[in-house]
């Protein structure tokens, strides 16, 4: 199974920017799609991004216009560039890639150990 490590967090004071990167252990163009989630304490986790292989992109309404997902295939990585922090961004974010069989099939797919981001006001 693939090995999705994020990098990346930290603390800022809201209005600033953060960019999270996933470094996957294979290539990437394998996974249809690689998606970025978060999850806060006492809350659902939430996808917030989704970058597919063909490099549509697509945000939760939440981020749109502040966080932009991207990928290098020749890195094998997909980053999270988040500016306009605010204090609700506080969360663990978290990588998740999906092969076409997972997706289909709703699996669960590869997750990385995710990455502190906490915004302060």
């Amino acid at each position: 199974q693939v090995r999705l490590v994020e990098s990346g967090g930290g603390s800022v004071q809201a209005g600033g920017s953060l960019r999270l990167s996933c470094a996957a252990s294979e290539n990437i163009n394998n996974f249809i799609t690689m998606d970025w989630h978060r999850q806060a304490p006492g809350k659902q986790r939430e996808m917030v991004a989704r970058i597919n292989r063909g490099g549509i992109t697509n945000y939760a309404d939440s981020v749109k216009g502040r966080f932009t997902v991207s990928r290098d295939n020749l890195q094998d990585t997909v980053y999270l560039q988040m500016n306009s922090l605010k204090p609700e961004d506080t969360a663990t974010y978290s990588c998740n890639a999906l092969t076409p069989t997972e997706l289909f099939e709703r699996a669960p797919g590869s997750w990385g150990q995710g990455t502190q981001v906490t915004v302060s006001s």
